[in-house]
């Protein structure tokens, strides 16, 4: 473990040579290669279940000691439902269609030579992280199948935990003849390492990072490094004037109350005036009932005994806790017009029956998931299909949305000839 600064820029820089050299012959790795390391990591994963616990009640007492925020304990928590949980979402990333080599876009020209496209890897990808250890195994396993080497520096309340999972991801590696430095996760604490990390652009060709705003901000301020990012999910649920209730109830219901403390949370109702007398009192209890604070505009605080007046500010922000802002809105053109205004591009839901309204509220809406007549909580790479994510990006290049293993590729130009020359 590096003891100094001297230290540090010397461990990182040997941490970005092993991936560099890791990364090359990942990109020429079998897709079998990979399904067995994968499905290799993820028997390690239940075989140790009982290390990993306890491995997570190490970081949990020290982040207790510590006095980290209950939102914070929650994204830090591993249950014996959450390893299932990770080693399902390896063995369905193992199950997913290799992209690597995939060709496309085939197409004559006039000279005869025929211009496609091939799906390679970005190379080495650096991850930051904040608090879960289930990104360990995320991001391991897209990384390997994506035939990527991945350098994991997740946080230190997580120290315990993230090595435990290391070693198991190496023993995956090995098994399958890849080599362990395909993925490597940094095992000092010290935050020199991420300094490093961002600008040893020599070594690593993308950054992602994952956790609260002002970690995200200073790494987007200071990496020299393409970033692949989301800053904050300030994600909206509108109940339009052709809502069904019950469907409103359950939608908000789970969008908000399921896990406070996730990006997908939502943080913001939006309801059609014509709607808010009959509606809005019932859709509050519930939220009361489930111990949510609710700041209001003016109209919802006249329909709302138990709504506080909302600022500006509460407009914009994730809260990360039992709170939420209510908006009385004319309808549609209000809604998505606030939306776009307010929300941080993550992930917005309106419940209608209108197909029309349906279909514009979808184009209109300028964020990286839209839904109609489902939770937000949905926005999610597992819930995508995808078998994990590597983040959620509300950026819109180079990827948006939950990042899985198309996210991780890039695509090249191929050319086949039979021995044209230009003229």
């Amino acid at each position: 473990m590096a003891a100094n600064s001297v230290n540090i820029q010397q461990y990182m820089q040997n941490i970005g040579v092993e991936a560099r050299k890791a990364s090359r012959l990942m990109a020429s790795a079998s897709t079998n290669q990979k399904n067995i390391a994968l499905n290799a990591i993820a028997e390690a994963i239940l075989r140790e279940k009982a290390a990993l616990l306890a491995a997570n009640k190490l970081d949990l007492d020290e982040a207790r000691a510590n006095g980290l925020d209950d939102a914070m304990l929650d994204r830090l928590t591993i249950t014996e439902k959450s390893i299932n949980g990770m080693a399902e979402g390896l063995a369905q990333i193992a199950s997913l269609a290799d992209p690597i080599g995939e060709m496309s876009n085939f197409k004559y020209r006039p000279s005869g030579i025929q211009i496609g496209q091939m799906r390679v890897p970005l190379g080495v990808i650096g991850i930051i992280y904040e608090a879960r250890p289930n990104v360990t195994a995320d991001a391991a396993g897209l990384c390997i199948k994506s035939g990527n080497a991945a350098i994991l520096r997740g946080g230190s309340e997580a120290i315990h935990c993230n090595q435990a999972l290391a070693k198991l991801v190496h023993e995956g590696l090995t098994a399958a003849g890849l080599p362990a430095t395909a993925v490597q996760v940094v095992e000092t604490t010290d935050r020199a390492a991420v300094g490093e990390l961002i600008t040893m652009k020599q070594y690593v060709d993308v950054i992602v990072p994952r956790g609260g705003k002002g970690l995200i901000e200073r790494i987007s301020n200071d990496a020299r490094i393409p970033v692949i990012k989301h800053l904050d999910g300030n994600c909206h649920v509108y109940v339009d004037d052709d809502a069904d209730f019950d469907k409103a109830l359950r939608i908000l219901e789970n969008s908000k109350t399921q896990r406070l403390g996730t990006c997908n949370t939502a943080e913001s109702l939006l309801i059609a005036r014509s709607v808010a007398p009959a509606m809005l009192p019932k859709l509050a209890d519930m939220l009361t009932n489930h111990g949510i604070e609710i700041r209001g505009c003016a109209e919802t605080c006249a329909l709302v005994k138990q709504a506080k007046p909302a600022t500006e500010e509460d407009y914009y922000t994730e809260y990360l806790a039992a709170i939420i802002s209510c908006k009385v809105v004319s309808g549609l053109d209000e809604a998505i017009e606030h939306i776009n205004e307010h929300s941080s591009q993550h992930t917005e839901a309106i419940v209608t029956e209108n197909y029309t309204k349906a279909r514009r509220f979808l184009r209109e809406v300028d964020s990286s998931s839209v839904m109609v007549n489902a939770s937000t909580r949905f926005a999610d790479g597992f819930e995508y299909g995808l078998g994990a994510e590597i983040g959620i990006s509300t950026d819109k290049l180079h990827a948006r949305g939950p990042v899985g293993l198309e996210g991780l590729t890039s695509l090249k130009y191929v050319v086949l000839g039979d021995g044209q020359v230009r003229a």
